[in-house]
């Protein structure tokens, strides 16, 4: 967990002083002031949707860089056949265009959807998976990735962490002003003064880490609502199953970090670790799953 949170700020800390010298350099060649919160909330939306945006529009070409998977143009055997028959067959039933189909070499059971819409989108398989499950499960773990495709998650995790980021750069900056006033004695100032710029510096953190446990909690809500449409499309015995073979991974993902939460395998974790994961608890899932159809028994 510490590794992660490290890995967390120090990300953060490049963003902060990054956009710190882009804003200090707008407002010294264009005589920019982001004094009035209107302005500041403009800059801030520029830059907190910004980079998300532009990750979902380059999505599906970084997650085959990264992994290096390889898309099934023609299929080669009768596996690839099978993928791409399975896959075209659950996207029509989901009222989705066909995804590129890939396979890339990782030893974990794994999956993940990604692209930059609903109707522009890839699902690659692991070859762990290939190897270790059945055309049951891995049907169903196909069905799943089209479900997060069909639900749009990917442009909806843009979304929230565009809303998230610029809540976090105007928060601070607020914040920041409001101290830096009280210990300057609320003097009228051309310019704000060392307390704003440390404030401003602990709040982006504090402030980017409870945001990224809102991320985080919504793309564990993102992976509750896929198990149903994979139960859905694939069957609920066939996702149960899928989800108890995953257990084989023990929590091991090798996934980039760029895909890893759009992987339907994650890593494992308790107490305030589990506020940072992008996936719950495979006992967890398993159990909605079931609750999910004996509610559907007790109204039927």
């Amino acid at each position: 967990m510490f590794k992660r949170i490290g890995l967390f700020l120090a990300t953060n800390l490049a963003v902060m002083v990054l956009l710190g010298v882009v804003l200090s350099v707008l407002q010294g060649v264009f005589g920019i002031r982001l004094g009035d919160n209107g302005t500041l909330l403009v800059f801030a939306m520029i830059f907190g949707f910004g980079g998300s945006l532009i990750s979902l529009l380059i999505s599906k070409w970084s997650a085959k860089r990264s992994t290096g998977a390889q898309v099934i143009e023609t299929p080669r055997n009768e596996a690839e056949q099978w993928l791409v028959a399975t896959v075209r067959r659950q996207a029509e039933a989901a009222g989705i265009k066909m995804p590129e189909v890939a396979i890339y070499e990782a030893p974990e059971i794994n999956a993940f959807a990604t692209g930059p819409t609903r109707n522009n989108s890839l699902v690659a398989v692991s070859t762990g998976l290939l190897g270790a499950m059945n055309r049951d499960e891995a049907e169903a773990v196909l069905a799943h990735e089209v479900s997060h495709v069909a639900n749009g998650d990917m442009v909806t995790m843009a979304l929230v962490q565009g809303v998230l980021n610029t809540f976090v750069i105007v928060a601070a900056r607020i914040v920041g002003r409001i101290v830096d006033s009280y210990l300057s004695g609320n003097r009228e100032s051309s310019g704000v003064g060392f307390g704003y710029y440390i404030t401003v510096f602990v709040l982006d953190m504090v402030f980017g880490l409870l945001a990224n446990m809102i991320a985080m909690w919504f793309s564990r809500y993102r992976e509750f609502r896929a198990d149903a449409g994979g139960a859905s499309l694939a069957g609920r015995d066939k996702m149960i199953a899928a989800l108890q073979r995953l257990g084989q991974n023990q929590g091991v993902n090798t996934l980039p970090n760029q895909v890893a939460a759009f992987g339907i395998s994650g890593a494992v974790g308790h107490g305030m670790r589990r506020l940072l994961l992008s996936h719950p608890p495979l006992e967890e899932r398993i159990n909605a799953l079931r609750a999910r159809a004996d509610t559907v028994r007790t109204v039927a």
